[in-house]
């Protein structure tokens, strides 16, 4: 099946990253775009504390969503569990500065949390998390050669919170963005959406480049 005939994807998932949440600004920008094409189910849940309970959520939501119409985007701890969600099969996905080792580093995080878009919403970041993740990580890792090739990885260089080159080598697979400069939160997202809507199978403004760089 070519690339013109493969069916177009109707039900987009994102997924935001540790202490975010729908109110992130590229989820609210998705969130906004979302509301504008009649026929997408378009889906940004609030993800639990525990890596196994926001997977469990997640599969759980998406159940009934078609395989091969469904695609998602996922930011930094959301681009992990994006990873390990295409293991599933019947998924596109694009990851966004995605974590690649959050049993690591997130063992810091063990104790009393805020919410960054609510510093009044407080949750408790258990160590027993830290196996969640790790369960999580070993099945997409056992998973990656088979889900590389439906994945995007948009790494910037100038990430102030994981290591691009972890990133970098991690997804080196997939079809791989590193980006000079840049920030954790991809400020310069709207530069990029109509690359990742064009590779998720959604509408998009921009045609096609004329070559493809490794680095761009």
């Amino acid at each position: 099946m070519t690339g013109a005939e493969r069916p177009p994807t109707t039900h987009l998932l994102y997924l935001h990253g540790f202490r975010s949440s729908p109110q992130s600004m590229k989820a609210a920008k998705m969130a906004a775009w979302a509301a504008t094409q009649p026929g997408l189910t378009w889906w940004c849940p609030q993800l639990p504390p525990s890596p196994a309970e926001a997977m469990a959520l997640v599969r759980e939501g998406t159940r009934h969503w078609p395989a091969g119409r469904r695609a998602v985007m996922g930011s930094s701890l959301g681009g992990f569990y994006a990873a390990a969600l295409a293991g599933d099969g019947g998924w596109r996905a694009v990851l966004i500065n995605p974590a690649v080792h959050p049993a690591r580093d997130l063992a810091k995080y063990i104790g009393e949390q805020t919410a960054w878009h609510d510093p009044q919403t407080r949750f408790f970041f258990r160590a027993d998390f830290i196996p969640e993740l790790e369960t999580i990580d070993a099945a997409a890792r056992a998973a990656a050669a088979t889900t590389a090739p439906r994945m995007q990885a948009w790494v910037a260089q100038g990430d102030e919170v994981l290591d691009w080159r972890e990133m970098a080598a991690r997804h080196a697979a997939t079809e791989l963005h590193v980006l000079e400069g840049g920030d954790h939160a991809l400020s310069s997202f709207d530069d990029h959406r109509d690359a990742m809507l064009r590779f998720l199978r959604l509408p998009h403004d921009s045609h096609p480049p004329a070559e493809r760089h490794a680095c761009d």
